[in-house]
């Protein structure tokens, strides 16, 4: 924002004279370049404002909000699409970086049953969380919002990925009940888990099983969130952008678990030009928010 001071010379100046020229300085400043953090496009690639886009969520039943994990004004928007969603629809929260066998603790948490610091000590907080995503915990707590630990524990992921399914179908059923039910739908053809294993293809990762340890990420999530479904109410749910960019991952599980779900999906860019949008970036979500690249990480 800039500030410009006009001085007036009564004897050198008149009045009219003067106001034309603190209209033409405004006209200036008004017409430079704009600095702006980010910018919401819609599927057809148009620019739409911040309140167009929560329009366009209200009538969902599942909102599948990718991010970077790492991005601060990503975790801001969140936030504040948690706000604006409140006035307009009754919520629910959901939340990739909370693990299942962790509901108990968030349930305590959030009934002020369990303090900060224990729950901190018991849910197996991501290091971020203090600054990411405890704002919208909190949120959730001061409006008396469910919050579902919707991602599989990580020590079964690991588990498929080393031994195969198998050792997962061969787990105590008290175990079972924190996975998708078990044998899970898995496509190995979807363009996201295909992707994966031709980046880690000259790795030590590259087996049949590291998408598929994927794959029981997203089936597990899509799964407590529709377990979790009441009528009249819209799930949040926040994930990494890759666990449902292009309709895949999430939202492929929820289609299959619940074909008539209305889910809406947004995800995030960085790119140092956010004035303009691939028709490549314009499929991967409903919303697509681009982010200046040169937004403070978090961590």
């Amino acid at each position: 924002m800039y500030i410009y001071i006009v001085i007036y010379n009564h004897s050198k100046c008149t009045m009219k004279k003067a106001i034309l020229f603190m209209f033409l300085i405004l006209g200036i400043a008004t017409s430079a370049q704009e600095v702006k953090p980010y910018q919401i496009y819609n599927s057809k690639g148009k620019k739409i404002s911040f309140e167009k886009m929560i329009s366009g969520l209200t009538d969902s039943d599942v909102v599948l909000f990718g991010e970077f994990h790492d991005n601060s004004i990503v975790h801001w928007l969140q936030l504040k699409t948690a706000k604006a969603l409140k006035q307009k629809t009754n919520l629910i929260f959901g939340m990739e970086m909370l693990e299942t066998d962790n509901q108990t603790f968030v349930d305590l948490y959030l009934k002020s049953d369990l303090s900060e610091e224990d729950f901190a000590k018991s849910a197996r907080l991501w290091n971020n969380y203090k600054t990411d995503y405890k704002p919208i915990v909190d949120y959730a707590k001061a409006n008396q919002i469910e919050v579902i630990a919707s991602n599989v524990p990580r020590k079964y992921a690991s588990l498929l990925y080393k031994q195969g399914e198998e050792a997962l179908l061969n787990l105590p059923e008290d175990e079972k009940q924190w996975i998708a039910p078990l044998p899970f739908p898995y496509d190995a053809s979807l363009p996201s888990y295909v992707k994966m294993m031709e980046m880690f293809k000259d790795s030590d990762h590259a087996n049949q099983n590291f998408p598929k340890a994927q794959a029981i990420k997203d089936a597990t999530m899509a799964h407590f969130i529709v377990t979790n479904l009441k009528e009249e109410k819209t799930l949040l749910h926040i994930n990494g952008s890759y666990h449902s960019n292009n309709y895949e991952g999430i939202y492929w599980y929820l289609k299959k678990y619940d074909n008539s779900l209305k889910v809406k999906t947004i995800t995030v860019l960085e790119k140092a030009d956010i004035t303009k949008i691939s028709s490549e970036e314009k499929q991967l979500a409903d919303y697509i928010i681009i982010i200046d690249e040169d937004m403070i990480k978090t961590y």
